[in-house]
């Protein structure tokens, strides 16, 4: 297993690993699977997306194979800049429990760190999901909240836990 900052190269095998974790779990992401097939140029956009600064995508491979990645993106605003959070956090079922999860949570946090100004790392989580919260409960986030509805998927409510870490 090894990750990697993902960039344009990736946009194809990011873009596929995108379109899987919105099909295999689509109340844990704000995006959808139909919305996704939809945009035109995805791999264009995608590639796009992984050099943007202060976004940072890293991938994690199983034997060349893109298996897992996240994202952590910085606030640009004067007043929040002290901020970024983590998105499009998801590692394949076939590769879970195998700890490549809790390795790109520590790989995003680590960036984070490394950035000048960063204080604060917020994510959130459907508050359904008991595997990822403990994930990033025992990474040392902290609720601070819960968004009722956040997501309607097929007609239903999906709450989300808000948390944080503090660096």
């Amino acid at each position: 297993m090894e990750i990697q900052l993902l960039n344009e190269k990736n946009a194809e095998a990011y873009w596929q690993l995108r379109l899987e974790m919105l099909k295999q779990s689509p109340s844990s992401f704000g995006g959808s699977y139909e919305e996704a097939l939809a945009r035109p140029n995805p791999i264009e956009v995608t590639a796009g997306r992984l050099v943007q600064k202060g976004s940072y995508t890293f991938g994690c491979f199983v034997d060349g194979k893109l298996v897992g990645a996240v994202t952590l993106v910085r606030e640009g605003a004067l007043k929040m800049k002290h901020k970024a959070s983590i998105f499009a956090m998801y590692v394949a079922p076939s590769h879970r429990g195998k700890g490549f999860a809790r390795r790109l949570i520590q790989t995003a946090i680590t960036q984070a760190k490394e950035e000048d100004g960063i204080e604060q790392v917020m994510i959130t989580v459907v508050t359904t999901n008991e595997t990822a919260k403990g994930l990033y409960h025992s990474c040392g986030f902290k609720p601070y909240g819960t968004e009722k509805r956040a997501l309607k998927y097929n007609d239903e409510y999906f709450d989300e836990e808000l948390m944080v870490l503090f660096l």
